[in-house]
């Protein structure tokens, strides 16, 4: 049978090209009752030929929710995020509920905009990024019923479960690692703080370290939109014209600093002797540079496998016991250019 093209398929079309009752359809559609395997296989088959797709709003008008988890997330051209969905992913595969992205840009507005949408269509779950949040935003995620997982960050209450890593202590760890080493004369460079929290933290944990030692950041720059790389270009040329002292340059994340070690490196500067240099995230997609650069794992996969998990665990049992934070340890990687010679 050839169905109207001109209306959606339904339950009928999908009993007339099987041969089987309406309800047998609907039993094998939702995997419920007693169906023999020849008659589930043939029912599925023409399902498929047809390109028949359930309709499970009628479905979640009973049960009040769908099959989806909100993923909230700030951008997706940023190397960090994919990553956290591929863990995300890789969990809920295995279940019945499918990842929705959602994108905020760092914007608080754009965030409450989204996740109103979102909560409006009844999701099992959200996962969204960061702690900080509009007084609406957190409103509706309190009053939605459902698992919440903030992801990223540990630095601070969430509002129903955490997972990531203290990007205080992150910043502390590489300053002191820096210090370690006999750099003194630091200059900052990242993105633009108000926007970006976890960046923020970073650099207060940071400039924590250094002045327990009686270090302060000597030149530091802030940057908003445009291609990394090249910002890191243009901001470490600009940084080491005022400041030609500098011998250690750290970013808020690594492809600025990627784009820092391209200068140095056409500069002829000494990579780590004059100058040395640290990013932050452990972005693979950096691994062919011409020199390996410092960094520090955010652990971004094991971040979003972790989320998916509780939120799957508490969709299946609403009552199953979960942390309030899990907090992950990111690990230093000295690369090439975080030790003298």
């Amino acid at each position: 049978m050839a169905a109207d093209d001109t209306r959606p398929l339904t339950l009928r079309d999908v009993s007339e090209a099987s041969g089987v009752s309406e309800m047998t359809v609907s039993r094998v559609l939702r995997n419920r009752g007693d169906v023999s395997q020849a008659t589930r296989e043939k029912v599925l088959e023409a399902a498929k030929t047809l390109g028949y797709v359930p309709n499970k709003i009628a479905g979640a008008l009973a049960s009040q929710r769908v099959n989806l988890v909100a993923v909230i997330i700030p951008s997706l051209r940023n190397m960090v995020f994919p990553e956290v969905l591929s863990g995300i992913s890789a969990v809920l595969e295995e279940t019945e509920l499918q990842p929705v992205v959602g994108v905020t840009d760092y914007m608080p507005e754009k965030e409450e905009r989204v996740l109103y949408e979102m909560l409006s269509w009844r999701p099992s779950g959200v996962i969204i990024a960061g702690l900080e949040h509009s007084e609406a935003a957190r409103a509706m995620l309190k009053a939605a019923g459902i698992p919440v997982v903030e992801i990223m960050d540990t630095d601070g209450k969430p509002i129903d479960c955490a997972v990531g890593i203290s990007h205080r202590r992150a910043g502390r760890e590489m300053a002191r690692a820096i210090l370690k080493q006999g750099y003194q004369r630091i200059g900052f460079m990242g993105t633009k703080m108000p926007l970006d929290h976890r960046a923020r933290k970073r650099f207060e944990g940071f400039t924590e370290a250094l002045a327990k030692d009686g270090i302060e950041v000597v030149d530091q720059e802030f940057y908003s939109g445009g291609s990394a790389l090249r910002k890191g270009r243009e901001m470490t040329r600009a940084m080491l014209e005022r400041e030609p002292e500098l011998d250690f340059l750290y970013y808020s994340n690594d492809m600025i600093a990627a784009g820092g070690l391209m200068h140095l490196l056409d500069a002829g500067i000494d990579i780590p002797g004059q100058v040395g240099l640290a990013g932050f995230n452990g972005v693979e997609l950096l691994d062919g540079l011409p020199r390996n650069l410092a960094t520090m794992d955010a652990c971004r996969t094991e971040i979003g496998r972790k989320a998916a998990q509780i939120i799957a665990a508490r969709v299946e049992n609403p009552n199953t016991p979960t942390e309030s934070v899990i907090e992950l340890t990111p690990k230093i990687d000295y690369g090439d250019t975080l030790k003298r010679r």
